[in-house]
C-alpha cells in the first residue's frame, strides 16, 4: 500500500470482495501518519490491531519476493488469534525454489491463491 500501483490493486481487491458481499476493512482507507507523533502512531497501530481482532478472516496480499513486513506482522497476529488467513499472490516471483512465500507465512494460511476470484471462492467456503 505504498505505491500508486499497490493502492489501486488493493482497491480492486476490496471492490471485488465487497461486490461478493463481504465487509472489508483496509488499512489504506484509514488514518495515515500525517505528523510523526507517538500518539498518532499508537492510534494507527491500535486501529490495525482492533480490525484484526474484530475480523472473521484475514486476506493478505503476498506479492513480492518477500512479504511486506507489516503484512507479515498482521499474519502472525491473526494466526496467534486463531483467525483463518487467506493469501493472495499474483506475483510470479518466489521466495525460494521450494516456496512461493516463506513457510512461516504460508503454513498458518488456509491457502494461497492467484486471483481475487479464487480468494472469493475460498472465502465462501470458510
Amino acid at each position: 500500500m505504498f505505491s500508486e500501483g499497490e493502492l489501486a490493486f488493493n482497491e480492486k481487491i476490496a471492490k471485488g470482495l465487497r461486490e461478493a458481499g463481504f465487509k472489508v476493512w483496509m488499512a489504506q482507507e484509514e488514518l495515515f501518519i500525517k505528523e510523526p507523533t507517538k500518539e498518532e502512531k499508537n492510534t494507527i497501530y491500535k486501529n490495525d490491531i482492533r480490525a484484526l481482532e474484530e475480523s472473521d478472516v484475514v486476506v493478505a496480499v503476498l506479492d513480492g519476493i518477500d512479504v511486506e513486513c507489516g503484512v507479515a506482522f498482521e499474519i502472525g497476529y491473526a494466526a496467534a488469534l486463531g483467525k483463518p488467513i487467506i493469501g493472495l499472490k499474483t506475483d510470479c516471483r518466489t521466495f525460494s525454489n521450494v516456496e512461493d512465500v516463506n513457510l512461516i507465512i504460508e503454513v498458518p494460511m488456509k491457502g494461497v491463491y492467484r486471483s481475487v476470484e479464487e480468494v472469493i471462492e475460498a472465502l465462501k467456503k470458510i
